[in-house]
């Protein structure tokens, strides 16, 4: 089959004629419709995330059919869509996986990571971990719920009932959070790098409130804010942006380093805190909202040949909402 190969970090994806992958017990081969480019891939490129199986096969954002099922595996039918999640496998015997926390689990396994991804024709999964589909969404606009929605949801949830709630980084994630937010009454104020004003239209026509660059003050203070952009210098900037008593969420996988600023930016019961990787739990309450919010996906569309293409898209900032690998 055909797949883009990453050989090393640091290095492009390579085009590749592999060997089409067979599911052991548990598992089931998905045959690939459309695979989301995240930002997450980044990291594993550039070597910013220790320890990637290599050569490794990128991509966590994935949706396909049911080709074929391995030994025990009956969950789906062939023929059935499915999403494939960051969230690969758990060893359910950790202290976390024991108390309901199997993000943490010590010895987790993550797709288009520590496992070949979906930048290919078939992909493997353990059928546990995947996600049937609203059926109202295509391949292509159901392909980023599967990270950054997913990421996005359990960020929103992190910040707790913030009304007035900022998203640094207005890109696949946030562009699906703020309809999330709206729908649950909030107000969302969007900030993006400096000068993006085509970003700033973009989160507009979401309905933001406030659209500015990240260097601005929002016109009122903030209940919450969720970081998406992986840059650090953003936290004690979203800090001095935030109310007493709010929370600034960091929902990257990496961030540069945080710089040192004053307690006074803290102070005030203000809170920090990180959000790492996704529960099965959150997918279901995730995927039972998209049922009921028509979530409005941009997308942009590229063949899986152009990876490289889209990769340096989302590392630029060129793509309107996400990048998705599909045909």
């Amino acid at each position: 089959m055909q797949a883009m190969v990453l050989e090393r970090a640091g290095g492009p994806v390579s085009a590749r004629r592999v060997a089409r992958p067979r599911p052991g017990p548990g598992q089931i081969e998905v045959r690939v419709e459309a695979c989301g480019v995240c930002r997450t891939d980044l990291h594993i490129q550039a070597g910013e995330l220790p320890g990637p199986k290599l050569p490794l096969v990128l991509g966590h954002e994935i949706v396909g059919l049911v080709e074929n099922r391995g030994a025990g595996a009956g969950r789906f039918r062939p023929g059935t869509r499915v999403g494939v999640p960051w969230l690969g496998w758990t060893c359910g015997e950790c202290r976390f996986c024991r108390s309901g926390r199997e993000n943490l689990c010590d010895r987790a396994a993550f797709t288009g990571y520590d496992r070949d991804g979906g930048y290919a024709e078939y992909a493997i999964a353990d059928e546990r971990y995947c996600f049937a589909l609203p059926p109202s969404y295509s391949p292509v606009h159901a392909a980023p719920l599967l990270c950054a929605g997913l990421i996005g949801y359990r960020s929103i949830v992190a910040a707790g009932t913030a009304r007035r709630l900022g998203l640094y980084g207005f890109g696949a994630a946030a562009h699906i959070v703020a309809q999330v937010a709206r729908h649950q009454g909030r107000q969302v104020f969007a900030f993006t790098r400096p000068g993006d004003l085509e970003g700033q239209r973009f989160a507009r026509e979401l309905h933001a409130v406030w659209a500015g660059g990240s260097d601005e003050p929002p016109p009122e203070p903030l209940d919450a804010a969720i970081l998406f952009a992986p840059v650090g210098d953003l936290v004690p900037l979203a800090l001095r942006a935030t109310d007493k008593g709010g929370r600034v969420v960091c929902a990257g996988i990496h961030m540069s380093p945080v710089p040192s600023f004053p307690y006074e930016l803290l102070w005030g019961e203000r809170s920090v805190r990180s959000v790492a990787n996704l529960t099965r739990r959150d997918g279901e309450e995730f995927f039972r909202l998209a049922e009921e919010v028509p979530l409005e996906i941009s997308a942009e569309v590229f063949p899986l040949g152009r990876a490289n293409v889209a990769l340096e898209q989302v590392r630029s900032g060129g793509v309107r909402g996400a990048a998705v690998l599909a045909g």
